[in-house]
């Protein structure tokens, strides 16, 4: 929704539509959390931004640290991400960026109830666990094409490289590329800290595979999503909604 369209909307309606913004947010975040479940539950190496939570949740479960859900330390994580993007930009950090806490434990909590509903993959033989890797890939990328799409305040995880990019004038993608090395090599030292060895099951074949995979899927999703504008634009009047947006995919269809 553009800002023109935004302006013109009366209180109610504003209200109506940030709440349907962050509904269809929410199931993007779902999406988001059940493909970096199923990343994780493959055994092959999880997502980056989940490398750091797993490696600890791995050592909580060992004694060696406290006995934490992936989900919360997801949460710590992204608290902690939030801090340093603050102290990077001081009096350039945008309050509304605070934001990035709410929907990062959101993702957390989001996380432990995927967590539970992939429980039934367990020690997967390499068929299944190569399988769970790319289905779960596929779905990350999906939920993050539509999470974009939403336009709402990014997640901490890219807020961080948003900032270092603002405050150095480096491409927000070669940001990306260093903060997400920067998390891998921290989780590699939390497995050497606390297990002295590699952790293949935080760091493996798969992380490297959703690296580049993920980029892929979304790039390759988000031209054939432009439908989900339409939904995103959100005005109050249900059935008049409804019957537009049938309108809308009828002529699409016709089209075709």
């Amino acid at each position: 929704m553009n800002r023109t369209t935004v302006s013109s909307l009366s209180v109610k309606e504003k209200v109506i539509s940030f709440v349907w913004q962050h509904i269809l947010l929410l199931i993007s975040l779902f999406l988001m959390t059940f493909g970096v479940a199923l990343c994780i539950r493959s055994a092959l190496g999880s997502s980056v931004i989940s490398s750091i939570p797993l490696a600890m949740t791995l050592a909580g479960e060992a004694g060696k640290a406290p006995a934490l859900t992936i989900g919360d330390y997801t949460n710590i994580m992204n608290v902690i991400l939030v801090f340093c993007q603050f102290l990077l930009l001081r009096r350039k950090f945008e309050l509304i960026q605070l934001f990035q806490l709410v929907i990062g434990t959101v993702f957390g909590i989001l996380l432990d109830v995927c967590m539970f509903l992939t429980e039934f993959i367990s020690n997967p033989n390499l068929l299944t666990a190569a399988g769970a890797q790319i289905v779960g890939c596929i779905i990350l990328g999906i939920g993050i094409a539509f999470e974009v799409k939403c336009g709402s305040v990014t997640m901490p995880g890219e807020g961080m490289p948003a900032a270092i990019s603002k405050l150095t004038g480096i491409p927000f993608a070669k940001a990306k590329i260093m903060v997400d090395i920067s998390l891998v090599i921290i989780a590699v030292v939390i497995g050497f800290a606390y297990f002295g060895k590699w952790l293949w099951v935080v760091i493996g074949p798969g992380t490297l595979f959703a690296m580049i995979f993920v980029g892929i899927v979304v790039r390759f999703i988000t031209p054939h999503i432009s439908w989900f504008d339409h939904i995103l634009c959100y005005r109050p009047g249900f059935r008049r909604y409804i019957y537009g947006l049938a309108r809308y995919t009828n002529k699409i269809i016709l089209k075709k």
